[in-house]
């Protein structure tokens, strides 16, 4: 049995029953961040340099949406031994947060499948396979859509 592994630990919970991406709230001002930020705060209106890690909204709203038709250069992760098969990459406007998240359909998920302001979950996804391991990640799936 192949290791799984986030491709970015720290990002997303790895428990696939309450699967989420993990973001950071200042607790000067509560600015919500993805991908994290531990350092200091962002907002030019906030000196806070203290963190609480916190799950974010497991569904939201399609920004927008377009398709992956060419292999992207590095740093994207691809082998060129591989058959090249598109994927669509999708905007999301999260429900509680309001900032907007990119990440990779589901497969078999294409542009067809999508509107804009259509409702979507966050759920757990593979980005890429080695012959020890599997590179996890998020995914989004219109909600009401089957696995």
């Amino acid at each position: 049995m192949k290791d799984h592994k986030p491709v970015v630990p720290g990002w997303f919970t790895t428990d696939d029953e309450d699967f989420r991406l993990l973001g950071t709230r200042c607790t000067a001002c509560g600015t919500v961040f993805f991908p994290r930020q531990d350092t200091f705060c962002k907002n030019p209106a906030c000196a806070g340099t203290e963190f609480e890690e916190l799950k974010l909204s497991g569904r939201g709203t399609v920004w927008s949406y377009t398709n992956a038709g060419y292999r992207p250069p590095a740093p994207y992760v691809s082998d060129p031994d591989v058959e090249w098969v598109p994927f669509t990459i999708v905007a999301v406007q999260l429900a509680e947060e309001g900032m907007i998240v990119l990440g990779q359909a589901e497969p078999g998920i294409t542009v067809d499948d999508l509107t804009v302001g259509a409702e979507v979950e966050i759920v757990p996804g593979v980005l890429y396979e080695t012959e020890d391991q599997v590179f996890t990640t998020w995914k989004f799936k219109p909600t009401g859509a089957s696995a």
